[in-house]
């Protein structure tokens, strides 16, 4: 049975200023073009920025998913994948996976690259997505997660069948980008999350 979970041991807010973070513009072969802020990379149809994107497992084969904040501009209140952000401006993609899922979720694992992809997201007429984002998986054994308040309403783990499930009949709202991933990992790359290491 899943498992849903309101944040309980919460983390303090972060006191980065969120809207004006530099974060890394790119081309289509991922190569630096400029920076600007997160508000400026979400506005309109969204500048092509650097992003990532992680899924957590468990030891029972369960992945961790989240329920945005309210507070969010872009897809608040949808469920998603276990961490996303960006790597801010002169920091490298692992440093940045590993700092915002201890920032987000309070937890610490290895990460495994999986595949890079490029997607475009409308959400409404002043915000997007447009991110080429990078891929991970890791697995967290005897997590205790620690949620930060301002990213999010609320965590569940679930297992990888009943997330299918979810996803397919539409009821759950999910944000776009962990659907398309979601379904990528799923297709290709079963394997490389059966040989992560459980300890």
């Amino acid at each position: 049975m899943d498992r849903y979970e309101a944040p309980r041991e919460l983390l303090p807010e972060s006191d980065s200023l969120v809207g004006a973070e530099s974060l890394i513009l790119v081309d289509e072969a991922d190569r630096e073009v400029g920076h600007a802020s997160r508000a400026r990379c979400h506005e309109g149809r969204g500048l092509l920025h650097r992003a990532f994107s992680l899924f957590v497992f468990n030891e029972r084969d369960e992945v961790l998913i989240q329920q945005r904040s309210a507070g969010k501009r872009l897809w608040p209140l949808f469920w998603s994948n276990s961490c996303c952000s960006h790597p801010r401006r002169a920091e490298n993609m692992d440093a940045a996976i590993h700092r915002r899922l201890y920032e987000e979720l309070g937890l610490k694992c290895p990460l495994h690259f999986l595949f890079k992809f490029k997607y475009q997201a409308q959400f409404d007429g002043a915000g997007a997505e447009h991110e080429l984002c990078s891929v991970f998986i890791g697995r967290c054994t005897a997590p205790v997660v620690r949620a930060n308040r301002t990213e999010l309403a609320a965590w569940r783990w679930i297992a990888p069948a009943a997330l299918d499930d979810e996803m397919r009949a539409g009821e759950v709202h999910f944000t776009p980008w962990s659907i398309q991933e979601w379904e990528r990992i799923r297709r290709d790359h079963e394997p490389a999350v059966r040989a992560l290491g459980r300890g």
